[in-house]
């Protein structure tokens, strides 16, 4: 039986992980795990380690390292994550990350590659605070790439409301991007001395990266 492969995407908000994570689902047969998914399924699930989480929230407390491992412990036992899983938002610490590795390790399993999207802070900062929407169907535009062939007019509906969310401008998004950096700084690190550190360029065309996401992956899992 081959030994299910564990992926972890790292990239700050807006680099293209949760479209590359969905491709190379569809790809490996693998499943993307995230952190707020699980918790509530636990917690809707009323397992153990459920219970502890919903005691914690309840109390309006940040659920522990231990918790989420034992949250993620239980997920990882069931069927269809048989062929591996791709971990979004977790491990977020080098403490995460060493318990992590612990609870593989339970299952003869290792992380087979940690990822990371990388990106370009000044193109970020274009790319999502230039950002907006058709307040009528959220067909999507951007200040410098889209704009409705006429001008204040939606393409697809003929609708002249537009929406900006608030926190897609330049201020908020490179406060986000700093944060991001220096919060997974440590894991990038982590993982390089490890040998389980591959990069990838996230500021080119969608296909592009996948390609280079596809090849990486093939060569981690066998």
């Amino acid at each position: 039986m081959t030994t299910p492969a564990v992926l972890i995407l790292l990239g700050p908000p807006g680099a293209g992980k949760g479209t590359q994570a969905r491709r190379l689902e569809e790809k490996f047969g693998l499943v993307q795990l995230s952190t707020g998914d699980m918790l509530r399924a636990a917690v809707a699930a009323g397992t153990n380690a459920g219970k502890a989480a919903k005691a914690v929230m309840d109390a309006g407390e940040l659920v522990s390292d231990e918790i989420v491992i034992n949250i993620l412990r239980d997920r990882l036992k069931e069927d269809d994550v048989a062929k591996g899983a791709i971990l979004d938002g977790f491990p977020r610490t080098t403490v995460q990350a060493e318990a992590l590795d612990g609870l593989l390790a339970e299952n003869g399993q290792s992380v087979n590659a940690a990822i990371s999207m990388e990106v370009d802070d000044a193109a970020m900062v274009e790319r999502i605070s230039g950002r907006y929407t058709c307040a009528g169907c959220g067909e999507g535009y951007h200040d410098s790439f889209k704009q409705p062939a006429a001008e204040g007019v939606c393409d697809n509906c003929g609708g002249t409301d537009f929406n900006r969310r608030a926190d897609d401008n330049a201020e908020t998004v490179g406060a986000r991007l700093e944060a991001y950096h220096a919060q997974t700084a440590p894991l990038i690190a982590f993982y390089d001395e490890k040998g389980q550190l591959s990069r990838v360029d996230a500021m080119g065309e969608i296909d592009a990266i996948t390609a280079k996401m596809t090849a990486l992956v093939e060569t981690a899992i066998g």
